[in-house]
């Protein structure tokens, strides 16, 4: 069997604006930052001067366009008095003003969130600020600022732990990396406003133990099935039905023609059908928080009756019978059969999503960074990435402005602390 193949579909749609929706076209505004008056010199008739000449009308055209881009200088003067008792005082100068020549906290913070939001490489960081700005900055100032920026975070991150702990439902999922020329594995915990971080050297349980979520966690944990998740007992476990459906197109779309695994396409089905039902009645109901018991029983007995269809295709292993190899499709049907109450989770209990997208969304950027830049050279420069990135990705889910939370780490403010939900 092939492996399972994109869910993805043809939408139907044509290219541009779909016909209804709101447009995005430039509009003018009623106040102007700058209003230029334009005066006709001469009559395009008769030649003749139209000084002091009759406004009929007025024309009106907006320019929309960036100032110019340069640095502000600010000079403190830190005066020094004497006294008449001979004794000489300084003033006090503000904190972030400690060098005769220094950069500040807001070229600081955008060069922070250039390569940790927008994955800029330092040295095509530090290009960008030198054509816009006419700042020449060091890539070993850039990796500086990071590094501050980076334990700033402390607070924030330690509250972000916490309040993940205590949530509801939270997803979990882990990829791949490259740190140090080797494999390590980025880690994220997360829900709709929070986001949390870990790159580690190992990807099961001495990561989930570093991270500090898992063992402390209690509720719901989404996530793929993969086994060292359900080490923790604590947690009631609840499985990515986003990667059920493109397993079990794979089985159905890559059966033999003679052998079709029909149940495949009819687990799959009833998956979306349950769904679509909890979408179509929240819509209706916005306070609604549950299926009937009669419902919830309907579809029990429909996955009851589905996946004993797989069975009389796949039968068990009899007791005493050999061990021997099992097709992907039989695999499948174990997990899932085995599995019913966490596949089936989203529907007992509304609190839980259908799929761990969110989880999926937040850890893929590791991936993006990559591509980009090939990994990181080292463990503690990867640690500092994730902890800013980590921030970044709570305050945008949180409607903050991400240069405004970025620049409080520069100017004596401190880490933003999300309020728990």
């Amino acid at each position: 069997l092939a492996k399972p193949t994109s869910l993805r579909k043809p939408s139907g749609r044509g290219p541009g604006k779909p016909k209804g929706a709101a447009g995005g076209a430039l509009l003018q505004v009623a106040e102007p930052d700058e209003t230029r008056v334009h005066v006709p010199a001469a009559c395009a008739s008769c030649a003749a001067g139209l000084s002091g000449a009759e406004v009929v009308s007025v024309e009106k055209r907006q320019m929309f366009d960036l100032p110019e881009i340069r640095l502000r200088v600010v000079e403190h003067r830190i005066e020094h008095r004497r006294c008449g008792c001979g004794a000489v005082t300084a003033a006090a100068a503000p904190e972030q003003v400690a060098a005769p020549a220094q950069y500040g906290p807001r070229i600081k913070a955008l060069a922070v969130y250039l390569s940790t939001r927008q994955h800029l490489p330092y040295e095509r960081c530090a290009e960008l600020l030198a054509d816009c700005l006419g700042a020449q900055v060091a890539t070993s100032t850039l990796i500086g600022w990071n590094a501050t920026a980076a334990q700033a975070i402390a607070p924030h991150t330690e509250a972000v732990r916490q309040q993940l702990t205590e949530c509801d439902v939270v997803g979990f999922d882990e990829t791949g990396t490259r740190v140090e020329g080797r494999t390590c594995w980025v880690h994220t915990a997360c829900t709709r406003t929070l986001t949390l971080y870990q790159v580690h050297a190992k990807r099961g349980v001495d990561a989930f133990e570093a991270m500090g979520v898992l063992p402390h966690f209690g509720q719901i944990a989404v996530h793929d099935g993969w086994k060292p998740y359900k080490t923790y007992t604590d947690a009631v476990h609840a499985l990515c039905n986003a990667h059920h459906l493109r397993e079990l197109a794979g089985v159905a779309e890559n059966a033999p023609a003679d052998a079709p695994q029909e149940w495949a396409g009819d687990l799959a089905a009833l998956l979306v059908e349950v769904w679509d039902q909890i979408k179509d009645v929240r819509a209706a109901h916005p306070h609604a928080t549950g299926f009937t018991v009669d419902t919830l029983e309907r579809i029990a007995a429909r996955y009851e009756e589905i996946t004993a269809a797989g069975r009389a295709l796949h039968p068990p292993r009899a007791p005493g019978q050999p061990r021997r190899k099992r097709s992907k499709a039989a695999n499948l049907l174990d997990r899932l059969d085995a599995e019913r109450d966490q596949v089936l989770r989203f529907a007992f209990d509304w609190r839980v999503p259908f799929d761990n997208n969110t989880s999926e969304q937040a850890i893929r950027m590791a991936k993006v960074q990559q591509k980009i830049s090939g990994g990181w050279r080292t463990m503690p420069g990867a640690e500092r990435f994730f902890a800013v990135r980590g921030y970044l990705s709570t305050a945008a889910k949180q409607g903050k402005n991400l240069l405004d939370v970025v620049t409080r780490l520069f100017d004596g403010r401190g880490a933003w602390i999300p309020v728990p939900a």
